[in-house]
């Protein structure tokens, strides 16, 4: 998505959940008045009136929607862009991730393949416990569920959609469960898998790679507990 103009910065600065200001690239959301997730976001400052929203495919179109919608009488162009992204391990040239947590970038158009392959990006990803849209992310997530109100919330900049709800949340309440890292014996295992505590479900995996998984957990379970999945021993990585 490309938003450009004179008015392109502050449209986005009272629309995004994170402070873009004097930054190059920073996550953010974009959030209903309730504080629900309606997008993830990459912000890149292209130039000083020219930004790149970088989200998922199928969000493109709700993006620009909204944006248009809170556009009003602010001076700048909002159109959707098409571009393929190529992840690449290390201080290379790109548009820098902290998705997979080691220093990486990704690349646009340049019509290489991705290094690693995406079966070690997708291992990468679980590690470093970064949500999905479609897996740990829908439009039924609280940020702070998924721990993206550590990585793409600001809570000192001014009102955005969301921002209330968001800071009730951060300074007075706490949430029921967490996006958490298992470590699971054998195969994958299966989205929407239960994990459970002795007889008690406590959870279900979103995301798995052989060994690990990522799994929304009740916040009460401690961090050494004995967990299950699919009859396989699991635990808190």
């Amino acid at each position: 998505m490309g938003v450009r103009g004179p008015d392109a910065g502050a449209l986005l600065q009272r629309i995004v959940s994170n402070d873009i200001v004097g930054k190059e690239v920073c996550e953010a959301l974009i959030l209903t008045p309730k504080g629900r997730v309606i997008a993830p976001l990459l912000v890149w400052r292209r130039a000083e009136d020219d930004f790149l929203l970088l989200t998922e495919p199928e969000l493109g179109a709700t993006v620009r929607a909204h944006l248009l919608r809170m556009r009003i009488a602010a001076r700048c162009e909002i159109e959707l862009e098409e571009h393929t992204s190529t992840v690449v391990l290390g201080s290379a040239e790109g548009i820098p991730t902290r998705d997979y947590g080691v220093p990486a970038v990704e690349v646009l158009d340049s019509g290489a393949e991705s290094e690693p392959a995406d079966d070690e990006l997708e291992r990468l990803r679980i590690l470093a416990c970064t949500p999905r849209w479609g897996r740990e992310i829908d439009d039924g997530i609280l940020p702070a569920e998924a721990g993206l109100d550590e990585r793409a919330v600001s809570f000192g900049k001014g009102c955005y959609p969301g921002q209330e709800p968001l800071a009730r949340l951060h300074l007075r309440g706490h949430v029921n469960r967490r996006l958490r890292v298992l470590t699971i014996e054998g195969a994958a295992a299966s989205a929407g898998e239960s994990v459970r505590h002795g007889e008690r479900e406590v959870g279900r995996v979103t995301s798995s790679v052989p060994g690990l998984a990522l799994a929304y957990l009740r916040t009460e379970v401690p961090d050494d507990a004995p967990l299950e999945v699919a009859g396989r021993p699991a635990r808190i990585h």
